[in-house]
């Protein structure tokens, strides 16, 4: 076997390789003789074949494979030997020529191929001993649980008739009946009747819900709206229409007493103990809120102590996935970049660097794992699928027969899990300091999070 390199630049490596035709044949009889055994051909005896009669009926099959197998084996052993850690599926360029092909194939040449990878480079891990992380924490006041027992009221209410000849506000239950169009023609599902509708919900098309304050009882109104560009129905996306709206009836929403009898309502046998729930769910939200900074300024931290070249090819795939999803949703909402206050290639350019963030991070976490021994137990995945299906009550077996039969959706679930026992193990080393901080304070910064970890 020989091989040449011919490309180094960066992380791209290229390579041509040639093995002698001596070699393929010499591995293709081996083949031969092993099939020797295990055919049946008519006219001769289990065992008896002649190993050159073999070779006129399977001779082109078995040196495709003979190829196929060498190449695996020589791009294995070459990687090996440089120590070369693929970032992506090493890419194979072959003879195309049919005579070149039928030579190779009738074993009359050498095999000659080139092979172009790009590699992940050594990550010098940083003694995460020297780390500084703090560790903002809040305490839950009277104050955030009497806010979050109001929301609870807020969506509890009861909604009473207004006075006759009362106008609908928002935030007032609207009760109508319509019949939508599209060019003139009545669609299929644009038809309700007594359909109600909270004047500020959001849960209907934009810009229904807003044309809808104002109007009084058995007064029709036409509404016109544009269905969203990534509407579920395709036939209505993007679409303008019009929907001839009648409305009903149109109540008020009703003051809650917040006391023991509301806190039965909801299950709970007083005030107290609704206060108590209520506290506990704050609490869990607090400490998720808190590990997400901590998570976030450790990565901060990584990012600054591990700064080398990004596979290229893996920073082009997140950057597209990112950038879809980011054109999908401007699409959807009929932004433009100006409205963003920037412009198309300033927002590539911050994007990138998303990317690229991403991808260093995604390897040193991985580094850092690898080097750790850590490792996500089937126990753990299974906990993450069991929790993935309580969420969904009524179709827990759906959820659960969706993952035990979907590798890619296992890996999904996979990876967080695995993050994060590799950010524990971080935080065990790095000096972690808690500094007490308000509510307000906590969550400030969860848009950067969201985006940028």
């Amino acid at each position: 076997m020989q091989v040449t390199e011919t490309l180094s630049e960066g992380l791209k490596h290229e390579f041509k390789i040639s093995v002698p035709a001596s070699d393929l044949d010499a591995k293709a009889g081996a083949k031969l003789v092993d099939l020797k055994d295990k055919v049946r051909i008519n006219g001769f005896r289990p065992g008896k074949v002649p190993v050159t009669h073999l070779k006129k009926v399977y001779g082109r099959s078995v040196m495709a494979e003979t190829i196929d197998q060498t190449i695996r084996d020589t791009n294995t052993q070459l990687f090996s030997e440089r120590g070369f850690r693929l970032a992506t599926e090493p890419k194979i360029t072959m003879p195309s020529e049919q005579a070149e092909v039928e030579e190779l194939l009738s074993g009359k040449t050498d095999l000659t191929y080139t092979v172009a990878i790009e590699v992940v480079p050594a990550i010098a891990l940083a003694d995460f001993k020297t780390f500084e992380v703090e560790k903002p924490v809040a305490e839950v006041t009277d104050a955030d649980v009497d806010e979050a027992i109001k929301r609870i009221a807020d969506t509890n209410r009861g909604y009473a008739a207004k006075a006759e000849g009362a106008k609908a506000e928002s935030g007032d239950r609207v009760t109508i009946n319509f019949k939508g169009s599209i060019n003139g023609e009545v669609f299929e599902g644009g038809t309700g009747e007594g359909i109600q509708v909270v004047i500020g919900s959001n849960t209907f098309i934009p810009g229904f819900e807003e044309q809808l304050i104002g109007i009084g009882v058995n007064e029709t109104r036409t509404l016109k709206v544009s269905f969203p560009k990534n509407y579920m129905n395709d036939k209505l996306a993007g679409q303008p229409a019009e929907f001839e709206t009648t409305a009903t009836t149109i109540e008020a929403p009703q003051d809650v007493a917040i006391d023991d009898e509301f806190a039965k309502t909801l299950g709970l046998e007083s005030l107290d103990k609704l206060k108590e729930a209520a506290r506990e769910r704050l609490v869990a939200e607090f400490a998720g809120a808190t590990r997400q900074r901590v998570k976030r300024a450790l990565l901060d931290r990584l990012d600054e102590a591990h700064r080398f070249e990004a596979p290229p090819s893996l920073v082009d795939e997140e950057f597209n996935l990112m950038w879809n999803s980011v054109k999908a949703e401007m699409d959807s909402a009929g932004k433009t970049f100006a409205d963003e206050d920037t412009t198309e290639d300033a927002a590539k350019e911050e994007y990138r660097k998303i990317a690229d963030r991403r991808v260093r991070l995604g390897l040193v976490l991985s580094e850092i794992g690898e080097k750790n021994k850590i490792t996500v137990t089937e126990d753990e995945v299974g906990r993450a699928v069991i929790e993935r299906a309580r969420s969904m009550p009524g179709r827990e077996k759906e959820v659960w027969d969706y993952y035990r039969s979907n590798a890619q959706a296992l890996a999904q679930l996979r990876a967080p899990i695995y993050e994060d026992k590799v950010v524990d193990f971080i935080l065990e080393l790095a000096n972690v300091t808690e500094k007490k901080v308000s509510r307000e304070d906590l969550y400030k910064d969860d848009e950067a999070e969201k985006t940028a970890a």
